[in-house]
């Protein structure tokens, strides 16, 4: 990505972690970033064409974080899916953690077709997909419970400051892993 572009991306990114997709207008991204509306207009034709490529980023950064994990779980003889609470653990209790940029982006942009809400939803898919790569086959109808748990442990840290709720989630998965 151009270095404008990323800089675009990177300002919005914590603008709209801030204060969220529809109270951060395209002057406040501007005056933070100190670009020109002409730059910002020659990267994205629109707001939403921004708010999808923070979403990208942000999609890609998450599943950097989750197959990281997994692979040191791998490693450390630990069940390789556990290693997702071990990423979420890390990120609730980091000065990163403003939420879930897609439950977020998909309660403000609610409509099932608006393209946020879709990627939103492609992105909660993925999760899931990858879940299922880290299951056996014996275990793999436990995939959208775990998931289930991973998006409890999400909201509980956002909305009630409960920043261990990964590891209780954790616990859970494994038990689940254990029974199927």
């Amino acid at each position: 990505m151009q270095p404008r572009k990323q800089h675009l991306v990177d300002t919005a990114l914590t603008l709209f972690n801030q204060y969220g997709y529809h109270a951060t207008g395209i002057d406040l991204i501007l005056a933070q970033s100190k670009v020109s509306k002409a730059t910002l207009y020659k990267h994205f034709r629109s707001k939403d064409e921004l708010i999808l490529a923070v979403l990208e980023q942000r999609h890609n950064q998450i599943l950097a974080m989750f197959n990281s994990k997994v692979e040191q779980a791998a490693l450390k003889g630990s069940h390789p899916l556990l290693g997702i609470f071990d990423a979420l653990d890390e990120w609730f209790n980091s000065d990163e953690f403003y939420g879930c940029n897609f439950i977020n982006a998909s309660a403000e942009y609610a409509a099932s077709l608006d393209p946020i809400h879709v990627f939103a939803a492609q992105h909660k898919q993925a999760i899931v997909d990858l879940i299922k790569t880290q299951l056996t086959a014996t275990e793999t109808n436990q995939a959208e419970q775990i998931s289930l748990l991973i998006e409890g442990a999400i909201v509980m840290a956002h909305t009630r400051g409960i920043k261990n709720s990964a590891l209780t989630a954790k616990i859970m998965a494994q038990y689940l892993i254990s029974t199927s």
